[in-house]
C-alpha cells in the first residue's frame, strides 16, 4: 500500500470520529433535557412559596408629593403675578399695538401701487418714496383746502353769535323765558367766557393733550407705514420661515392668501373712497357748493373709509353745509347722497369686493359692528378684513381637518 492510500485511510478514519463525536453530543443533549422536564413535572412545587414583591420605582414618584403647600402656592401666586403683569403690560401699549397693526394693514393696501412700479424696472425704494409722496400730497392737499374753510367758519359764527342770540330774543316766547331764567345771558356769557372749550377738551392742557395725541399717532402711522411698505418682501420671508419646514409651503399659500385680500380689501377701499369723493366733488360744484367742493370731498373720503355709517356721515356734514348756504342745496344734497348710497351699496361696492374679499354680507356687518365696539374707527376699518383670514383659515383648515378626521 502506498502512501496515497495510507493517507487516503487516515483522512476517512478522522472524519469518521468526528460524525460519532457530533452524534454522541446532540443525544446527550436531547435526551438530558427531556430528563430535566421529567424531572421538573413530577417534583411537587411547594404551596407555602411567597408571591414575588414588586421592585419600588424611585425615579417615577411623583415630584407633586416632594413638594409642599406652601411652595406650592408660592409658585403658583407667581405665575398669576406675571401674568397679570403682561396682560397690564398689553393694556399699557395697546394704542402703539393698534397703529402698529394699522400701518401694516395700509403698506399692504398701498402695496400693489409699489409692485406695480416695481415691474416696471423701477427700484423699490424709489417705488415707495413715490406712492409715499403721492399719498402725503393728496392729504396735504385735503388739510390746504379744509384749513382755511374751517378758520373763516369759526370766525363768521363767532361773528354772527350775537346778531343770532339778539334774533331769538325777538321771538316772544323765548323773550318770556329769558326775562325768567335769564336764558340767552346766560347763553352768551358761557360762549364768551371760553367754559365750552374747557367742558369739550378740559381746558388748554386737555386739549394740548388731545392735540399731541393726534399728531404723534399721526406721524407714527406715517412712519411705520413707510417701513413696513419698503421691507414688505422681507418681513413676509421672515413669517415664512416660523412655520416648520415640512409645512413652510402650506403656510406660504396660506399667509399670502391672507395677505393679498387684506391687500385687495385695502386697495378696494380707496377705490370706493375715491369714486365717492370724485362724485361728490362734481355734484357740489353743480349744487352751488363749488367754493366748499375741495374740502367737502375730502371730508367725504375720510368719512366714506368708516363702514356701515360713513357715508350716512358725509351726508350729514355736507347737508349742513348746504342748509347753511340755502335749504333747497342741502335738501338736494340729502336726496344725492340717498341715491348715491343705493349705487354704492348695490353696485359699486359688491363688483370692487367680490373678488378680492369673500365674506357674507352678515358677518361684513357683524365684524363691523364688533369692531367698531372694541376698538373704535380703527376697529371697525381692520374687522373685516380680519374676518377675511378667519373664513380663509376656516376654509383651509379646519374644514380639511375635520373632513379627514
Amino acid at each position: 500500500m502506498g502512501w496515497r492510500e495510507r493517507r487516503r485511510d487516515r483522512k476517512e478514519r478522522l472524519k469518521d470520529r468526528r460524525m460519532a463525536a457530533r452524534a454522541r453530543r446532540l443525544a446527550g443533549r436531547f435526551f438530558g433535557d427531556a430528563r430535566r422536564g421529567a424531572k421538573q413535572f413530577l417534583t411537587p412545587e411547594p404551596e407555602d412559596r411567597p408571591a414575588p414583591v414588586p421592585p419600588v420605582v424611585v425615579s417615577g414618584e411623583s415630584r407633586l408629593l416632594k413638594t409642599s403647600p406652601f411652595a406650592l402656592g408660592f409658585w403658583g401666586a407667581i405665575g398669576v403675578l406675571v401674568a397679570v403683569a403682561l396682560f397690564a403690560a398689553v393694556g399699557e401699549v395697546s394704542n402703539i399695538l393698534i397703529l402698529v397693526v394699522m400701518s401694516l394693514f395700509l403698506a399692504l393696501g398701498l402695496s400693489p401701487a409699489v409692485e406695480f412700479l416695481a415691474r416696471r424696472r423701477v427700484p423699490r425704494g424709489v417705488a415707495v418714496m413715490v406712492v409715499t409722496l403721492t399719498l402725503l400730497g393728496i392729504i396735504g392737499l385735503g388739510i390746504t383746502a379744509l384749513v382755511p374753510i374751517f378758520s373763516s367758519q369759526i370766525q363768521d359764527l363767532a361773528k354772527s353769535l350775537p346778531t343770532a342770540i339778539d334774533n331769538l330774543n325777538n321771538n316772544p316766547q323765548i323773550a318770556a323765558w329769558d326775562e325768567q331764567y335769564q336764558l340767552l345771558g346766560r347763553l352768551e356769557e358761557f360762549l364768551v367766557s371760553g367754559d365750552l372749550i374747557q367742558n369739550l377738551f378740559g381746558g388748554i392742557w386737555g386739549a394740548g393733550r388731545i392735540l399731541a395725541n393726534v399728531v404723534f399717532s399721526l406721524i407714527m402711522t406715517l412712519v411705520l407705514t413707510i417701513y413696513f411698505l419698503a421691507s414688505l418682501p422681507s418681513i413676509k420671508e421672515t413669517i415664512y420661515r416660523l412655520a416648520p419646514a415640512s409645512r413652510r409651503a402650506r403656510a406660504r399659500y396660506l399667509a399670502d392668501e391672507i395677505f393679498r385680500g387684506i391687500s385687495g380689501y385695502i386697495t378696494g377701499m380707496f377705490m370706493i373712497v375715491s369714486v365717492a369723493s370724485g362724485c361728490a366733488f362734481i355734484f357740489m360744484n353743480f349744487a352751488g357748493l363749488g367754493q366748499y367742493s375741495l374740502a367737502l370731498s375730502f371730508i367725504t373720503a375720510l368719512f366714506c373709509f368708516i363702514p356701515l355709517v360713513g357715508s350716512s356721515l358725509a351726508m350729514i356734514v355736507v347737508a349742513l353745509v348746504g342748509f347753511a348756504v340755502n335749504p333747497t342745496i342741502g335738501i338736494v344734497t340729502i336726496i344725492y347722497f340717498l341715491i348715491y348710497q343705493q349705487f354704492d351699496a348695490y353696485v359699486l361696492y359688491p363688483n370692487v369686493m367680490k373678488r378680492t374679499v369673500k365674506v357674507p354680507g352678515a358677518l361684513v356687518v357683524l365684524s363691523a359692528i364688533i369692531g367698531g365696539t372694541l376698538l373704535g374707527v380703527i376697529g371697525a376699518l381692520i374687522a373685516i378684513p380680519t374676518a377675511a383670514a378667519v373664513l380663509l383659515l376656516f376654509r383651509e383648515v379646519v374644514i380639511p381637518h375635520l373632513d379627514a378626521t
